[in-house]
């Protein structure tokens, strides 16, 4: 394990899962039998202060030129056959944690909403449960496109760079080489480094339109215009920042934490620290009657960078002795750059313990990673939202 290098000694791998049509493929799933036509055009009407506008349009009322922000009363005299549905951005919202939930479960433990219209996965070190990244994002996109819903799924070495190619990139699934950031990145629009549109204006007015050259600019000048926005973001795309990844978690957890008025860096610190978390999870589990099913461990770096540990058993599992062994034997894999500020301790799977079992058993029972039993042709979740 590097012990207190740099912070990209170990570089992230982030995916970037866009649903460019959520709202309006969440609306025809959620109507059934009862939705339009999949060739009628469908928009979604909200608001913008007291004007009542379009918020969302499918693919066939974009084929006819509508787009978001025009005003309700203008889109139905333009387009005689467009339906038009109330929008539903608190289920849209609730949609995406359910769906990042899924995510968690399904690929890493560390999953986000990005939102409006997608999610942000860590996979660093994940990808080999599935096969590779393409394998992973291939499977992403698939499920997606078998449950009702249009995706894009980009992975890179950063939030930045994953979100702006799923939005603003061509292809459906794209795998960025580590290290090729800036080439993928130099050929699109400003708008995909989620600038304010005030800043994205300014910017025309001086010719600039596309990263690349924006990248090539001199700071001082653009940072006295604009203010910090276009460095910071800039930044973050390229890597020199961190940005943090806070994950969703599942409805009412068992989790413990350890913060530390001093970063740890040391594996055998993490160990010690290991063996003090996990008993009061098994406590906590105690209580409930349950077993872990599935334990992850989050590390938070000074950097703003989490580094993730799961482990999973067969069997729901409370003892003490196996689950801090599970998880002291993959510290190896941990990054901890400067230092870790935070450690919690996640029951993210746990379940009821069958009273019948005995430490024997248990201990006999066989250790499985949690993505290993899908690839076996058994589907253990699927999509709901």
């Amino acid at each position: 394990m590097p012990k207190g290098g740099s912070p990209h000694a170990a570089r992230s791998r982030i995916v970037s899962l866009s649903l460019p049509l959520w709202p309006t493929d969440r609306i025809r799933k959620r109507l059934g039998k009862d939705a339009p036509a999949p060739e009628a055009p469908l928009a979604l009407a909200g608001r913008e202060g007291r004007r009542r506008v379009v918020s969302s349009v499918d693919l066939a009322a974009r084929k006819l030129g509508l787009r978001p922000g025009t005003p309700v009363a203008k889109a139905q005299a333009l387009y005689p056959d467009l339906v038009l549905i109330d929008a539903d951005p608190e289920g849209d919202r609730l949609g995406l944690e359910k769906l990042a939930l899924w995510f968690q479960h399904r690929i890493a433990p560390i999953v986000a909403v990005d939102a409006p219209d997608g999610l942000i996965l860590d996979t660093t070190g994940a990808d080999h449960l599935h096969g590779g990244e393409l394998p992973m994002l291939t499977d992403m996109v698939h499920r997606m496109a078998g449950a009702g819903f249009r995706a894009k799924a980009v992975v890179a070495d950063t939030w930045g760079a994953a979100h702006a190619i799923a939005r603003y990139g061509r292809a459906p699934i794209v795998v960025v080489p580590p290290g090729e950031i800036a080439g993928t990145l130099a050929d699109l629009p400003l708008e995909a480094l989620r600038l304010p549109d005030t800043i994205i204006d300014g910017l025309a007015t001086l010719g600039v339109s596309r990263i690349g050259p924006l990248a090539a600019m001199p700071r001082a000048p653009l940072a006295l215009r604009f203010g910090p926005d276009i460095a910071r973001r800039l930044d973050q795309a390229f890597g020199r920042i961190g940005e943090a990844i806070v994950p969703v978690r599942p409805v009412d957890p068992v989790e413990v934490s350890r913060n530390f008025a001093e970063p740890i860096g040391a594996a055998e610190t993490i160990a010690r620290y290991i063996g003090k978390l996990v008993p009061l999870l098994c406590q906590w589990l105690d209580e409930r009657g349950q077993g872990v099913r599935r334990l992850d461990l989050l590390l938070h770096r000074v950097d703003s960078r989490i580094e993730a540990i799961r482990v999973a058993t067969a069997m729901p599992v409370r003892d003490v002795k196996r689950l801090t062994r599970l998880l002291c034997e993959k510290i190896e894999t941990i990054d901890p750059g400067f230092g870790i500020e935070r450690m919690v301790l996640i029951a993210s799977l746990a379940e009821p313990m069958d009273q019948r079992q005995t430490v024997s058993s248990l201990i006999a029972e066989e250790e499985v990673e949690g993505s290993t039993r899908k690839s076996h042709g058994r589907v253990v979740h699927r999509v709901r939202l």
